[in-house]
């Protein structure tokens, strides 16, 4: 049976075995992907059979039209690796030395922080207010571009229109002080 009958018998008739069947499919890919993305063996056994009860909890709400099986499971779980990620207070890829910049500890590096602060700052100020606002809501506050449209009342492809045009106009102002 194809992975859409089995959702449609679980969702239908909570078929057992339909979802033992899915399980058995999905539950190793979701661990190897989970473990790709940085979590120990354990947490991603773990976050693959909870990805696995979401599906049986919420088999109903999977729609064929907007994604394959695959495709929904797989969201699930990077969903609920992000949640995890958040509650752990880290981020979602194991860390690597080489991504942070050391603090600068000179004069001069202090001195240029500040500067560059000050020519940011500066680039915001030139921003529409809708865009400030997004902005600052994506990069300073660390909220989804879903939760931002939904917080401001506005379509997602609107709040990522604004951010993608603020950062056009940031790269451009930015550039040219430099």
């Amino acid at each position: 049976m194809a992975a859409t009958g089995l959702i449609e018998a679980i969702a239908a008739h909570s078929d057992r075995a339909a979802f033992a069947t899915l399980f058995a499919h999905f539950a190793p890919r979701v661990k190897s992907y989970m473990m790709r993305l940085g979590a120990a063996p354990d947490v991603a056994e773990e976050l693959a059979q909870e990805t696995l009860l979401t599906v049986w909890r919420r088999a109903a709400a999977y729609d064929a039209s907007r994604a394959a099986v695959s495709t929904w499971v797989f969201t699930i779980a990077r969903n609920l690796r992000i949640d995890l990620a958040r509650r752990e207070g880290r981020r979602t890829r194991p860390e690597d030395p080489s991504d942070e910049a050391p603090p600068p500890e000179t004069p001069d590096g202090l001195l240029t922080a500040a500067q560059d602060g000050a020519r940011i700052a500066a680039a915001l100020a030139t921003l529409p207010p809708e865009q400030i606002e997004v902005v600052r809501m994506a990069f300073f506050a660390d909220r989804p571009h879903s939760e931002i449209a939904a917080g401001l009342g506005l379509p997602l492809g609107t709040v990522k229109s604004r951010l993608r045009l603020a950062m056009a106009r940031l790269r451009t102002s930015l550039g040219d002080a430099t």
